[in-house]
């Protein structure tokens, strides 16, 4: 497994539906060495950060075997790695990984937290309006990285799984649970007493249940 590229952005401006709106979802791949610290790449910052940024969404990764898919779903785009946002492009990982992975890249070790949810700048990035369902649907939604340990990575690193929960659900899981499996319930439960889990995700899943715990 291959970290490809590591991409950053700025806040920049730009119009959307009529509206001035602020984004960070432009990223640039960065040569050499970057430093990955608790909230952040460097050299790169959240927009809004009542959605996005914080501990546990600090770094988002997608994984570049998503991008032929998106290459003949969206014939004609340009798709630089970083063009869905992403601040590692990988190599290797997918989906299937499981939420609180523990992953070792560089001299940094990193978390699985989530998937990603997009907000309309996804559909403003490619200036598409059903960009964000068609997201969603595909399932390729990539996932958050909380930093367990800062330090320094570089395109071209070995990723390396460095522990795995004893019990847990990938990424994908969650992805159905939001999307499409909400009847599950037993598995709604699993996802409700997941600690590698953020507790938003947590308490979102607990008012999905039948019978929630008292």
């Amino acid at each position: 497994m291959k970290l490809v590229s590591v991409n950053a952005g700025l806040p920049r401006e730009i119009r959307w539906n009529g509206k001035t709106v602020t984004t960070s979802i432009w990223k640039s791949p960065v040569s050499g060495p970057v430093r990955v610290a608790v909230l952040n790449v460097a050299g790169d910052r959240q927009s809004d950060l009542a959605v996005h940024g914080g501990t546990d969404k600090a770094v988002y990764a997608y994984p570049s075997e998503h991008y032929d898919y998106w290459r003949r779903e969206l014939p004609g785009a340009e798709l630089p790695w970083g063009a869905f946002g992403e601040n590692f492009t990988t190599a290797g990982l997918s989906e299937e990984f499981r939420i609180g992975d523990r992953l070792r890249i560089g001299t940094a070790e990193f978390a699985i937290t989530q998937p990603r949810m997009p907000c309309y700048k996804l559909a403003a990035r490619f200036g598409r309006p059903d960009m964000v369902k068609r997201f969603m649907r595909s399932g390729r939604t990539g996932f958050y990285l909380a930093v367990v340990r800062e330090g320094q990575v570089e395109a071209g690193d070995d990723i390396r799984v460095d522990a795995r929960p004893g019990e847990s659900l990938s990424v994908a899981d969650i992805v159905r649970l939001y999307v499409s499996d909400s009847e599950n319930q037993e598995m709604l439960l699993r996802a409700t007493r997941l600690a590698s889990l953020p507790e938003s995700w947590r308490d979102y899943f607990k008012k999905r249940l039948w019978e929630p715990d008292k």
